[in-house]
């Protein structure tokens, strides 16, 4: 079996693919991206990871780290098909990307370790993946490790995940002996020989085959509980045709319903050519993908078909500076884009030139003269486009909804070495900004200080090792500061607040009531029961924004509040002093001082803690967890390791990668993941300082 390597040139959407590698860390998305591009001929000679020789892996921190930061795009090409391929990171602190990232593909293969199964990034970018609605298929990776188990895999994808596994492959060896997979759909062997880049096909192996008899039978039986034709065909015939799965399993993946399951290792090139015929059968083009929805000029809301003769429309999703210019990544959902051509920026009413269209290949890139709908390409030219910006055809504006930007939890202050590389200081962290939207850069109005936010330690560690190496300015940080926030445990009823204010000239008149009340979930709720119009509704409206005002400062030490619902009950108004401006005053003012009378609490941020630990390391770790404040909620043993899961106040981890370390002679390995707030005890309340 010869390996698809010709060159090809699509401009039908039918022909396109553009999918995801999803995973948890060091679970194999980067080694699968560059086996794809190897399988395919897009490159000759195949990198690892371990070596920081892989092409997603351009970065030289990516490749200090052996982990990915940046979410690169590549292309190639598959059985008469453009395979554009998003390689995304796997660790928490660089969510935002994956995010930003989903936001534009079709679909996605989602990658789990044989050994380790659903790991706790694995379910959260599985979750942003139901977020956004794509389809996906999953590949159990790493079947010759030690204790690989594909049906202990599928099983942890059944009950972590809640779908339903259509496993269509079976291994062929286990472990070291791992030598090839059992097409459960053809009934056919493949094997890979040690020495050869494809497999060779052959009849199912004679141990085998009944094992495979029935497992094909629990497919067709699962695929016919959940595909009404299927079913009909197996009622009928008691069997389901080759056609009839392809087809079923297809819409399935489609709709969601099902999860098509694949087998291999990616270190050793087994399974990679399936893994592609699986993305071509399975996977939508943007020909399946219903019509893109937007705002028009007029405020109404529009579609726009995936299809080459539409007006022009796409949303830029990630900026990059490199040597080359600054490069920013598209998605085209409707149209034809071409070289020199005139875009308009949708939400400012702004024209630039697209000056060149590139074909991305991580950091190499090809020139192309046109890029039609489906496509995925970078473009030089655009100075004001940021991530989320919708471009379109001048005389067809359409606003597409943006990507969702992740709120930073941790902070540190950052400071230049040297006074004279302040400007170089400020420059470069605008740029990151602009590059990365999860990154936040505000300067505090009490100490002056400028303050760079992210998504956790690493993430901050990363932008600030870019600074320096990357705009070479040396820069002082400070200890990293978590986001607290203060809400409401007992609110009030019946504040009346009066902003009065006359002095000469037309004054200010606003009364208002309102009750202040706690809600369970962090946001903020607002709503008005004044009747007889003694309070106008745009003045209500004010009211509202003057009450999210206060929110920015809580009484107890300055930090945002969440968690509470204000009501509007009653008011009055002047004929000539009330405005808008005068009620928001109220409201923002009113909102203060019903904060000052409530009893309120403090609370910070909970990240759920997956640490993996040699079975002798396990006391030190409980203790260690136990001392940072954090609660065990479970705690597994297998082979030799313990894996503990613990939520762990934000603020006590910084420093802990280096304590695990220490305590397991570096063995041990822990993850996070955002788990919400809750209260901060009294005792450590008490010894923060205010914002």
């Amino acid at each position: 079996m010869r390996a698809n390597r010709q060159p090809f040139i699509t401009t039908s959407p039918t022909a396109v693919r553009n999918l995801g590698i999803l995973a948890h860390v060091d679970a194999g998305k980067t080694t699968i991206t560059e086996r794809i591009l190897f399988a395919t001929g897009a490159i000759h000679k195949r990198g690892e990871v371990h070596h920081g020789t892989t092409v997603t892996d351009f970065d030289a921190q990516e490749r200090d780290r052996g982990i990915t930061i940046f979410a690169a795009a590549v292309s190639c090409a598959w059985g008469g098909h453009r395979v554009n391929l998003i390689d995304t990171p796997g660790h928490v602190d660089f969510s935002d990307e994956v995010e930003r990232s989903l936001r534009v593909l079709d679909g996605a293969v989602a990658v789990f370790d044989a050994v380790a199964g659903v790991e706790p990034q694995s379910e959260t970018v599985w979750r942003q993946a139901d977020r956004h609605g794509v389809p996906r298929i999953a590949f159990v990776n790493k079947l010759d490790r030690a204790g690989a188990d594909l049906d202990t895999a599928v099983a942890s994808i059944r009950a972590r995940l809640g779908v339903v596994p259509l496993v269509v492959q079976l291994p062929i060896g286990a472990e070291d002996s791992f030598s090839g997979i059992v097409d459960l759909l053809r009934m056919r062997s493949l094997n890979w020989r040690p020495d050869a880049d494809t497999y060779q096909e052959g009849p199912v192996p004679e141990a085998l085959r009944e094992e495979a008899a029935r497992r094909r039978r629990l497919l067709e039986e699962t695929v016919a509980e959940l595909h009404a034709d299927a079913l009909e065909e197996f009622c009928s015939a008691s069997a389901l045709t080759e056609r009839t799965l392809v087809r079923a399993l297809r819409e399935l993946t489609l709709r969601g319903d099902g999860v098509v399951v694949l087998c291999g290792s990616a270190y050793r090139n087994r399974g990679i050519e399936p893994l592609l015929d699986a993305v071509l059968a399975y996977l939508p083009s943007p020909a399946d993908m219903p019509a893109v929805r937007g705002l028009a000029a007029d405020g109404a809301e529009q579609e726009r078909a995936p299809d080459p003769a539409e007006p022009f429309t796409a949303l830029a999703f990630k900026v990059t500076a490199t040597a080359t210019g600054r490069l920013t990544y598209l998605r085209v959902y409707a149209g034809t884009l071409r070289k020199g051509a005139t875009v308009l920026d949708a939400a400012t009413g702004r024209t630039e030139r697209v000056g060149r269209i590139l074909r991305v290949q991580a950091d190499r890139h090809e020139e192309r003269e046109e890029a039609v709908a489906g496509d995925i390409v970078a473009v030089i030219g655009l100075k004001a486009a940021r991530a989320g910006t919708t471009l379109c055809a001048p005389g067809a504006p359409l606003v597409l909804e943006p990507p969702a930007v992740a709120e930073p939890v941790v902070s540190v202050a950052v400071e230049a070495r040297r006074n004279i590389d302040t400007g170089r200081l400020s420059a470069a962290l605008a740029r990151l900004a602009e590059e990365d939207p999860s990154l936040v850069v505000r300067s505090d109005p009490e100490s002056g200080q400028t303050v760079l936010s992210g998504m956790g330690e690493l993430h901050l560690e990363v932008a600030v090792e870019k600074i320096r190496s990357g705009h070479g300015v040396e820069v002082v940080v400070g200890r990293p500061q978590v986001s607290y926030r203060e809400t409401v445990v007992r609110g009030v009823r019946g504040l009346v607040h009066r902003h009065v204010k006359q002095d000469g000239g037309a004054g200010q008149f606003a009364h208002v009531v309102l009750d202040v009340e706690r809600l369970e979930e962090p946001c903020f709720e607002f709503r008005s029961t004044v009747v007889g119009g003694r309070v106008p509704q745009e003045y209500a409206r004010a009211v509202e924004a003057g009450c999210r005002d206060a929110l920015a400062e809580g009484p107890l030490g300055g930090f945002p509040v969440t968690g509470l619902r204000v009501t509007l009950t009653d008011g009055a108004t002047h004929s000539k002093d009330s405005s808008e401006m005068a009620f928001r005053a109220a409201g923002r003012f009113g909102l203060r001082e019903g904060l000052r009378l409530s009893t309120m609490e403090l609370l910070e941020p909970l990240v759920e803690v997956t640490v993996t630990v040699p079975e002798d390391g396990v006391g030190g770790v409980l203790g260690d967890l136990a001392a940072r404040r954090g609660r065990v909620s479970g705690s597994t043993a297998e082979a030799g390791t313990a894996v503990i899961t613990a939520a762990v106040p934000l603020a006590e981890l910084f420093g802990y990668a280096s304590r695990l370390r220490g305590r397991t002679q570096g063995r041990g390995t822990f993850t996070t993941r955002p788990a919400g707030l809750a209260p901060v005890p009294a005792s450590v309340a008490g010894a923060l300082p205010a914002r």
